[in-house]
């Protein structure tokens, strides 16, 4: 499974299905366990308590019970409910996880899931709870509670009980079987499903960072030197040199680059000068995480490990250590994409850029111009480096010890996300700037991409003469962003420059 796969399924765009291979190794996996509960041996989460009480004994009666109790028990999750795609995408990754038939769930549980994603009846999981050490514990308690009629499920526009939705649909409680309720609660699905929502997300952002650099560079008569291919053979980072060729050929057969060609500025300052060096960084790192992330998807992350009758495994695969660092070092590479945006959002109101008036408005003085949009890009940024302390920096003994070292993946998964939230409202701020700037250059044409790109905003925000709520303006801009209308745009009007097969490594996503 890729992270593209998994959102389509969560988005109703593919069907996920088990196959009869899938299903025969589920049974099996199941019978494993029922052989081993009828044996006098002791196996970790199959007739034993859990974390601390892993040396207490459990009778067969009492078995089933268990199973019910840890599911309750560690229902313990506070917040705001997370988003129901985020719920969604633990469900597909716990079912794909689960059907490998390591992890002794009865077909019949492992079904009533898929029920539950194909009917788009999403439970309700509450954002806080989880330290990423036994996986996700609290987070995925609350997301199967419905399995045994608890909880509560966003179905058909509506929050309900879950008994409410069984009386609507005729269903009732799965039964669970042993070791059923360890393998729900163990596992990593809410860190990856955050990571899913990085990977997506802070893809767009980088895209439409390039795209909005290019068009300041334009505005601000920026030069083309510094995306050379010479030079950046000399550096050869992925990342680097796959920004400056984007930048390059957004930026080729540019009448605006060939009326200030013989100007006398020497060199431009870093926010434009340095774009392959910063979004380049940035988007090394995203492949990174996405790397790590489609590890993840297609990982066993429950415990204990079952192998056969014979062989269980009781080990780490839970941990949230493996995403929680890399989640970590995205949320930073996100802030330093808003941070240079928003620095060339100052550049663009200085005024000393020959053509363009101060503030990017030519009746200033009873007009603000765009002044004050800035304040928030800058509001935004600050915000941003105070929530990048790495979750992963901190781990706070749990289970009576027995979990003494977590990972807090978690936290770093939510925390990129907020991240990249403002990072998509500075990227609309610096579209409003660069689009207001690119019309001080016309009749003069850039790049077809970006004359295109200039073209579709202007579709939806007008040029501004005067002071008016901006406010309105940057949701506007937010929704050109996240509606990814300029990706539609290249991939429309490039031929291959944009995406050259040296650089596949970052558009395959």
């Amino acid at each position: 499974m890729t992270t593209s796969i998994a959102l389509k399924i969560a988005r109703g765009q593919m069907e996920g299905i088990l196959s009869t291979e899938t299903k025969d190794r589920v049974l099996q996996s199941a019978q494993y366990v029922q052989e081993i509960t009828k044996k006098e041996t002791t196996v970790y989460g199959i007739n034993t308590g859990f974390g601390p009480l892993c040396t207490t004994k459990i009778s067969a009666e009492d078995t089933e019970t268990l199973q019910y109790n840890i599911l309750k028990s560690h229902s313990v999750g506070v917040g705001n409910p997370i988003l129901p795609e985020l719920s969604k995408l633990m469900m597909i990754l716990k079912v794909h996880s689960l059907a490998q038939g390591f992890s002794g769930i009865q077909l019949n549980t492992l079904e009533r899931i898929v029920w539950h994603i194909d009917n788009d009846a999403i439970p309700i999981v509450p954002e806080k709870g989880s330290v990423g050490a036994s996986g996700d514990l609290a987070p995925l308690a609350h997301l199967f509670l419905p399995l045994i009629g608890l909880g509560e499920v966003f179905y058909k526009g509506k929050t309900l009980k879950t008994k409410s939705l069984f009386k609507k649909t005729n269903l009732k409680s799965v039964e669970l079987g042993p070791k059923e309720g360890l393998a729900l609660i163990n596992g990593t699905q809410f860190i990856a499903a955050h990571g899913i929502h990085v990977v997506d997300r802070l893809y767009n952002c980088l895209t439409h960072a390039d795209i909005i650099g290019a068009m300041m560079i334009e505005a601000l008569q920026g030069s083309i030197k510094p995306f050379s291919p010479k030079l950046h053979a000399l550096r050869p980072f992925k990342g680097n040199q796959h920004v400056a060729h984007r930048v390059k050929t957004l930026l080729d057969d540019s009448e605006i680059l060939s009326a200030h060609a013989d100007c006398d500025r020497v060199q431009d300052p870093y926010s434009l000068r340095c774009i392959p060096q910063v979004h380049g960084t940035s988007r090394n790192a995203w492949l990174h995480l996405k790397e790590l992330v489609e590890i993840e998807l297609n990982a066993v992350t429950d415990n204990p490990i079952i192998l056969s009758a014979e062989e269980t495994i009781s080990g780490g695969n839970f941990h949230g250590q493996p995403l929680a660092l890399p989640l970590d070092y995205s949320a930073l590479a996100a802030a330093e994409l808003g941070n240079i945006s928003d620095r060339r959002i100052y550049l663009s109101l200085e005024g000393k850029i020959d053509g363009l008036p101060q503030l990017l408005m030519k009746d200033t003085g009873i007009n603000s111009g765009f002044m004050l949009p800035q304040y928030t890009s800058a509001a935004l940024v600050s915000e941003n480096k105070s929530l990048c302390f790495p979750a992963s920096a901190d781990s706070i003994p749990t289970s009576l010890g027995q979990e003494d070292h977590v990972s807090m993946g978690s936290i770093s998964g939510r925390k990129a996300l907020e991240i990249i939230g403002n990072l998509e409202h500075i990227l609309a701020i610096e579209l409003l700037c660069a689009a207001q700037a690119f019309d001080f250059r016309k009749p003069l044409k850039s790049g077809a991409i970006l004359e295109a790109c200039h073209k579709h905003t202007r579709t939806k925000i007008d040029h501004a003469e005067e002071d008016r709520i901006f406010a309105k303006d940057i949701q506007k801009a937010l929704k050109v962003i996240r509606s990814r209308a300029f990706l539609d745009i290249c991939n429309d009007l490039s031929t291959g420059g944009l995406n050259s097969q040296h650089h596949n490594a970052f558009e395959e996503y």
